[in-house]
């Protein structure tokens, strides 16, 4: 009982815990699903569902746990906890269990039990964003909300470019959240360990992200075919400038920042793979796996890590194996797209990146299940 009450006393517990063990039983699942070894009642079809789980069913709890622990440390306000905290965890488990158990006739239902949870994040941020008046906390609500739409639209019209927009989406929302924590936590570092080395900020290309991504978005939207390449390769250059002015390849030899790099670095190859599926017609899933396993997936291992080590009170230093799962989000992606151009045979590359994703994970449970069901250890409200 005691872990309960402690797991639903602060966001980043019970919504950490829950990206991380669901990343890995539906990853199970489809496994099950491929070679027949299980058959579901899905809501969705098969791909569908594989697709929305495997961004919105780990995405969603990782934004509400980052999100609604920081914004209470922006705004000084008293964090979503205890019964509140539980009845938003329920709705998002309830859009879990509505998309493997009503079958493809409540369709519908399913659509609207998973529309439910984004905006109740939102709503719970933003209330606290706009009680204090920090308004340039205001894209990263713009670009939930976006990408709220955007996961109610994918899952009511799969046929649609819907999932593409959302993993733009996400993109934008890993610059922007990635773009203060990487910096900030590299610079704190380098001024503890380096002596006279510090991250570099370039303001210019901080105004450049967001409008070259709203057109690179607004191109995909409308597929203007023309556009989407220029714009994507624009971006990646900048995120990549972006990125080398943060100095990572200095804080090598400590794993809690040089994932957070890592992972970012994946966004500009991702955007690169796109232009390239424009010019050169490489495949789409080439794109998508880059930034939905290597960045999407990466940061948010890595932030989880570092997260519940700070908001627990403990050292920031990593867990012993759990740099086994820092390599194993790298080992996903890069045979998922041995598998993508063939380098490797279909079958085996996406059961190795399978078995890596499920590796991940259940070492984040292992090293971290314990540990967010305990009180602080340095004795502070958690």
């Amino acid at each position: 009982m005691n872990y309960l009450v402690q797991l639903f006393s602060y966001p980043f517990r019970v919504f950490f815990l829950s990206a991380a063990a669901w990343a890995l039983l539906s990853m199970v699942l489809w496994l099950g699903q491929l070679n027949g070894a299980v058959e579901l009642p899905l809501a969705y079809s098969p791909l569908v569902w594989h697709r929305s789980e495997m961004l919105f069913g780990l995405l969603n709890p990782a934004i509400a746990g980052f999100l609604l622990t920081a914004v209470c440390v922006w705004t000084n306000s008293e964090r979503l906890h205890g019964r509140a905290l539980a009845l938003l965890w329920l709705v998002w488990l309830a859009g879990r269990v509505v998309g493997v158990a009503l079958g493809e006739h409540c369709t519908a239902y399913a659509v609207l039990v998973n529309a439910l949870f984004l905006p109740l994040v939102m709503v719970d941020a933003g209330r606290r964003i706009v009680a204090v008046k920090q308004w340039r906390q205001t894209p990263l609500l713009v670009v939930l909300g976006l990408l709220w739409f955007c996961q109610w639209a994918a899952l009511a019209w799969p046929a649609g470019r819907w999932f593409d927009l959302s993993l733009l989406l996400v993109a934008v929302l890993m610059l922007v959240v990635g773009g203060r924590i990487t910096p900030a936590f590299t610079g704190n570092w380098l001024r503890q360990h380096r002596s006279g080395a510090m991250s570099v900020s370039r303001p210019r290309l901080e105004r450049l992200l967001l409008p070259l991504a709203a057109l690179l978005l607004l191109a995909v939207a409308a597929d203007w075919v023309v556009l989407i390449a220029p714009l994507a390769t624009t971006l990646a250059c900048v995120t990549l400038w972006r990125l080398y002015g943060w100095r990572g390849w200095l804080a090598a030899s400590e794993p809690l920042l040089w994932m957070l790099h890592l992972s970012l670095a994946w966004v500009p190859l991702a955007l690169l793979l796109l232009a390239s599926q424009q010019w050169l017609g490489l495949p789409s899933l080439a794109w998508q796996h880059a930034l939905g396993i290597g960045a999407m997936a990466g940061l948010i291992v890595a932030a989880m890590t570092r997260v519940a080590l700070g908001h627990t009170g403990r050292p920031l230093s990593l867990p012993r194996f759990m740099l086994a799962g820092y390599w194993l989000v790298q080992l996903a992606v890069v045979t998922r797209l041995a598998g993508v151009f063939g380098w490797l045979a279909w079958t085996p590359a996406v059961v190795l990146a399978a078995v890596s994703w499920i590796g991940v994970f259940s070492l984040y449970l292992l090293r971290y299940g314990r540990l967010l069901g305990q009180p602080r250890v340095d004795g502070r409200a958690s």
